[in-house]
């Protein structure tokens, strides 16, 4: 399902260009992810589930320069932005999510149904994460660049694109050893998205009916510009951990809980 190295390219780099903030400033919605408190500020709404991701940037020091940076753009968005029109996630908890796999309600109908439901999945992971390194490459590192800001219908984030085939290669190998694992697939785990590499910076809050939408494109195109090192910033994938979340702000994971070394 996930795209060939240089359709990724080409479709990434469409995502950044002012026509597309502009198309797609059209389609934001208010995210059900954080909702709002008695005292006007909004707080994160309850959204279990599991997921695989890179270490999250509390437990990331190597990468420290990358997620720096991506701590200063969003500083600035916020300056920039209209109050209340996003929400911005923890720092700490900024990671790459490498494979989606359950969350809400899938989530809580399998979980409720099954009584071993998470330690099945747990198992299935584990199995997949072997199958991928049985037929592991030569172990090239796997570095991704950031591009600048996307906009999704629900967030704000930033985008990544790979810094050579084989960085691509080996996630999309890796996506497929989770995917097309009939175990995971009768756990209710379903690739439902192509990959598009991102880090949520910040989840839409409430929208004004009179949002300038022009404006808004105009001031992302020129943070890209502005904001964004004139060298390339590279996000080294070392490690994929399956975690577990309750809601947006926090990754967490038990010791015994599966892990892979690319």
């Amino acid at each position: 399902m996930d795209d060939t190295y240089q359709t990724y390219l080409n479709r990434v780099a469409r995502l950044l260009q002012p026509t597309a903030y502009q198309s797609q400033l059209q389609h934001i919605y208010e995210s059900p992810k954080f909702q709002p408190l008695p005292d006007g500020t909004r707080g994160a709404a309850p959204f279990p589930g599991y997921t695989v991701i890179t270490p999250p940037w509390e437990e990331d020091l190597e990468n420290s320069q990358f997620y720096n940076c991506l701590k200063e753009l969003q500083q600035q968005l916020l300056q920039q932005l209209d109050p209340g029109l996003i929400v911005t996630v923890p720092p700490d908890s900024f990671h790459l999510t490498l494979a989606d796999l359950i969350w809400e309600n899938a989530y809580r109908e399998r979980q409720a149904e099954n009584p071993e439901y998470e330690e099945q999945l747990q198992q299935q992971i584990a199995e997949s994460f072997h199958k991928y390194q049985l037929s592991k490459p030569s172990g090239n590192p796997i570095s991704w660049q950031l591009l600048g800001l996307m906009v999704m219908p629900r967030a704000i984030a930033v985008c990544l694109a790979p810094n050579n085939e084989d960085s691509y290669e080996q996630i999309k190998r890796f996506r497929r050893s989770i995917y097309q694992n009939r175990g995971l697939i009768g756990l209710g785990v379903q690739q439902q998205y192509h990959l598009t590499a991102h880090v949520t910076l910040g989840y839409f809050g409430a929208i004004p009916p009179n949002l300038e939408r022009d404006r808004l494109s105009t001031m992302l195109s020129e943070l890209n510009i502005q904001a964004l090192p004139q060298e390339a910033i590279a996000l080294t994938i070392r490690r994929a951990e399956l975690r577990k979340f309750d809601d947006m702000t926090r990754y967490y994971r038990e010791p015994e809980w599966p892990i892979l070394e690319f």
